[in-house]
């Protein structure tokens, strides 16, 4: 069993933009005021690319597949809440809270990962819970600690306690809910994604531990991760805005394993913290500024990881 794997799938923006559906329970995502939407588009592709580039330039296996024009998909680029792969060859279909969302679910590209040597089994498809209004995005609402077989989840909008059981059953994980929150307008509301708030790694976590208002939640949450050998490294608030907790560690070549983060969550980062990641892996940043912006997600939500075994 592994944590982090070699293998990516990215899925390449054609017409990418706010998308006003999610926008009601992202907070993150912004209007770019006097900018024309090719310019947005064309930017977010330019990051993509970049991005893409830097994965593939340390060795990352990154599997590309561009977005239809067929479809209104603004956030096709973000794979990683309608599909998950696994290493018993199990596929995860998961219902999405935004309308328009629900059309990045293409069949294709399973076949085209079956075309690249992998073995897909079994697809384990969730999506009909969209008729009783039920959500649960995928790795975006799910951090799966692979190895010890636990599953952290933060409930919300996008994310059913219910569903997420049913996913741990069905996938054998153990369950470690709770709910974490973001300061809105004086407000706290529920953070529309885990992966937004909290990445795990082969030997690290980290984790906004004050974005968790329920202390026992909160003990809870701290507890599975030392009991694991995990160390913590603990984020603010206003570096969750920045996506410092929208990390993935992938495997590079010679079995190198990186951190990849965007630029502003780098910049966003203590000396002190910088130094603690590196003690673990190493660190990849790409600029994602636009994609970030308007999209509401980052590096992390780019990333579909690819667990499934090769056909022998």
């Amino acid at each position: 069993m592994q944590q982090i794997t070699n293998t990516i799938l990215m899925i390449r923006p054609v017409n990418f933009r706010m998308n006003e559906q999610t926008a009601v329970n992202n907070y993150y995502q912004q209007v770019l005021d006097n900018t024309l939407p090719e310019t947005v588009n064309l930017k977010a592709q330019q990051e993509f690319d970049a991005y893409v580039e830097k994965l593939q330039s340390v060795g990352v296996e990154v599997i590309v597949v561009t977005d239809t024009t067929e479809t209104d998909t603004p956030d096709a680029l973000f794979p990683n809440n309608w599909i998950s792969f696994h290493e018993n060859g199990d596929v995860g279909l998961y219902p999405m809270f935004a309308e328009n969302r629900r059309l990045e679910r293409r069949e294709d590209v399973l076949d085209i990962i079956e075309s690249k040597g992998f073995e897909i089994n079994n697809v384990v498809d969730y999506t009909s819970a969209e008729e009783d209004e039920i959500f649960l995005e995928g790795t975006g609402s799910l951090i799966l600690d692979r190895v010890n077989r636990k599953a952290y989840c933060g409930l919300s909008a996008r994310a059913d306690e219910d569903l997420f059981i049913e996913f741990c059953e069905d996938f054998e994980y153990t369950p470690v809910v709770f709910t974490a929150f973001q300061t809105v307008n004086n407000q706290r509301k529920a953070i529309y994604h885990t992966n937004v708030m909290m990445s795990i790694g082969e030997t690290f976590a980290v984790v906004c531990l004050s974005s968790i208002d329920d202390k026992k939640e909160r003990k809870a949450l701290v507890k599975h991760l030392k009991e694991d050998g995990k160390e913590i490294i603990d984020i603010t608030e206003d570096q969750v805005i920045n996506f410092a907790g929208n990390m993935l560690q992938v495997k590079g070549a010679n079995d190198t394993s990186y951190l990849v983060m965007s630029q502003s969550a780098y910049n966003s980062l203590t000396a002190s913290q910088i130094s603690t990641i590196e003690k673990h892996t190493k660190i990849l940043s790409s600029s994602l500024d636009t994609i970030e912006a308007c999209g509401g997600g980052s590096a992390r939500c780019m990333m579909a990881e690819v667990f499934l075994p090769k056909v022998k």
